[in-house]
């Protein structure tokens, strides 16, 4: 008969399956900390030596690594996501920023609409509560704060959309952009009525959201992608205009 006695599981491996669940959902984020091994011993109701097997584990898989003298973080492993070699190429050719504003458009599209179907009654708190610190910041005129909110409204979207593919590909090119590899995100956030009007998109996503429209959460951040497109293709003419009317200007003035 095809029956095994049950094993009782080690508890070093529950713990390891807990972190990589916690990873996976993206609820831990590269980067972050976490607790002193006393207080994350507690919290797990485990044994610290158990507690330290599961950690040699998880840094042997990747996930996590050591800093000297500060403690465990969950490991960058967003970069894995595209070679040096294309993140240079993306840095270097302007039609990387078009196919990235088009790639970003149907994905996020695609997240609004399951978030808004999907997303938990948390996820929704997280979304308006994040809106609120833009609007706030916006109030105030913290045009570099109210570009790092908007990073996060974004990826509260894809969160929100309970597809961890999604989450970490976008998460991944959400990090490149912080990057600069793609473009200057504070550029958008300089002109007052450029920020008005990113302000005013990002309340018709949010109120999508709020009230479960999937159509209409998908079309807001479609036409909000539209708009941050447009303000791309100005800024690159505007570059373009600059530099001709500058080589205009050295040859008016005899300079070389």
């Amino acid at each position: 008969m095809p029956f095994q006695k049950i094993q009782t599981e080690k508890l070093s491996i529950a713990v390891v399956k807990q972190i990589e669940l916690l990873i996976l959902r993206g609820i831990l984020r590269p980067g972050e900390r976490l607790p002193a091994e006393r207080e994350l011993a507690d919290r797990l109701g485990v044994s610290r030596p158990s507690l330290r097997e599961a950690i040699s584990d998880l840094q042997h898989q990747g996930l996590l690594t050591a800093k000297a003298g500060s403690g465990i973080y969950v490991a960058e492993v967003l970069g894995s996501a595209f070679s040096p070699a294309l993140i240079r190429l993306f840095s270097s050719h302007d039609e990387a920023v078009f196919d990235y504003l088009s790639f970003r458009r149907d994905m996020e599209g695609l997240a609004a609409e399951r978030a808004a179907r999907l997303g938990s009654e948390s996820d929704l708190k997280v979304m308006q509560a994040i809106f609120d610190k833009m609007e706030a910041a916006h109030a105030r005129n913290a045009a570099e704060e109210e570009a790092h909110l908007d990073a996060q409204f974004h990826m509260a979207i894809i969160e929100a959309s309970h597809n961890v593919v999604m989450l970490h590909m976008m998460r991944s090119m959400f990090d490149l952009l912080r990057q600069g590899v793609f473009y200057n995100r504070q550029m958008m956030f300089r002109q007052r009525t450029t920020r008005d009007a990113i302000l005013d998109q990002h309340r018709e996503i949010n109120s999508a959201l709020q009230a479960r429209d999937p159509e209409a959460a998908r079309v807001a951040v479609q036409e909000h992608l539209g708009f941050v497109r447009i303000c791309m293709e100005d800024h690159q003419k505007a570059l373009r205009n600059e530099a001709i009317a500058q080589q205009r200007l050295d040859h008016e003035t005899g300079q070389h």
